[in-house]
């Protein structure tokens, strides 16, 4: 019997990569700031590389989600969709459409980056 990793690689690579990007960050910005290198910062935005807990906690740190929720992005247990208020509305609504049981991973995400570009398109800019 295998056993689910508890972090999901890919989805921590996503949301680090978003943030990285939207903040116009280059890798070794982010490394300087993280105390991770860039190298493995890349490997895990590519879902290459496996983070040890110290650089795990790093990233939750600088990403600005507790620990719990970078550790339990892997697991697929029934519980409540848990979001904290820094986060912005795009990533609880991707957070509702990836627990949504009637929609493949596949749908959700393509929904969640439709309504991310919505919500952009749509939202005021700040003057």
């Amino acid at each position: 019997m295998s056993q689910e990793p508890l972090i999901n690689i890919a989805e921590l690579g996503k949301y680090l990569k978003r943030k990285r990007e939207s903040e116009r960050l280059s890798l070794r910005a982010v490394a300087k700031q993280t105390q991770v290198s860039a190298s493995t910062l890349s490997r895990i935005e590519n879902g290459t590389g496996t983070p040890d807990t110290p650089t795990l906690a790093r990233l939750a740190k600088w990403l600005n989600v507790p620990f719990d929720r970078v550790v339990g992005m892997g697991t697929n247990t029934e519980q409540a969709i848990v979001y904290y208020p820094q986060e912005s509305l795009p990533d609880i609504v991707e957070a509702h459409l990836r627990a949504d049981k009637n929609l493949t991973p596949e749908t959700a995400h393509a929904l969640s980056e439709l309504f991310r570009v919505a919500y952009n398109q749509f939202t005021p800019k700040a003057s």
